[in-house]
């Protein structure tokens, strides 16, 4: 990714989201939420290249600028809470789109960003199913959304997906996040016997308390 328009057209793919120049600059570009009006993706050139605003979290913020040299404190804007993206070419597009779906999460209250907080918490050597994650981010009815957000994982390394099975305990067919075999390996190596590509709930499974979250 290295244009204005490729940046601009990912992050209007998200739901309820338009474009905005606010400063009757065309240089600034910019994507907002609709309702709160709360920008998630700024886009401008500067020295040669197009820059992009995104919105950080703080244990993610020092993560991505010690990973590229292109992503540095935020340009114009709260360094806590922004980071600045340089499209030279360096950091591959689905970083950069993963940068950009966390901003646009973190401006939003959406179910994606409930599932991967949920997700988070798993702990090592423990599996939750797609409808405990459901439960947990607040709408037990949105399993298969679980799914859907989990095959877009936007930090695999952050987000343990390979911690989330179905309700028999089986893994996928497919672990999305390294192939065949993938999900298997990650769970052996955190202590969880796999048998028949199956896990024993009983055993790993983590077991949710009424308005208390979950237990190990």
């Amino acid at each position: 990714m290295k244009t204005r328009e490729e940046a601009l057209a990912y992050g209007l793919s998200f739901p309820d989201t338009y474009q905005e120049a606010p400063f009757h600059d065309p240089n600034w570009q910019l994507v907002r939420v609709k309702g709160n009006k709360k920008a998630f993706l700024w886009t401008y050139e500067r020295n040669g290249y197009i820059n992009l605003n995104v919105k950080v979290s703080p244990e993610w913020r020092d993560f991505w600028r010690s990973a590229y040299q292109s992503v540095i404190p935020g340009w114009h804007q709260n360094k806590e809470h922004w980071n600045t993206i340089i499209l030279d070419g360096t950091i591959p597009d689905n970083d950069i789109k993963r940068m950009i779906a966390e901003s646009y999460d973190l401006v939003t209250d959406s179910p994606s960003k409930r599932i991967y907080e949920a997700v988070g918490k798993i702990p090592e050597g423990k599996v939750a199913t797609y409808g405990q994650i459901a439960e947990l981010a607040g709408d037990k009815k949105m399993a298969r959304a679980v799914g859907n957000a989990l095959r877009k994982n936007p930090a695999p390394g952050l987000i343990p997906c390979h911690r989330v099975v179905n309700a028999r305990g089986e893994l996928p067919g497919e672990f999305a996040f390294g192939g065949i075999g993938a999900q298997a390996k990650l769970l052996e190596e955190e202590g969880i016997h796999v048998a028949d590509g199956r896990v024993d709930l009983e055993k790993y499974g983590i077991k949710i308390i009424e308005d208390s979250g979950y237990d190990l």
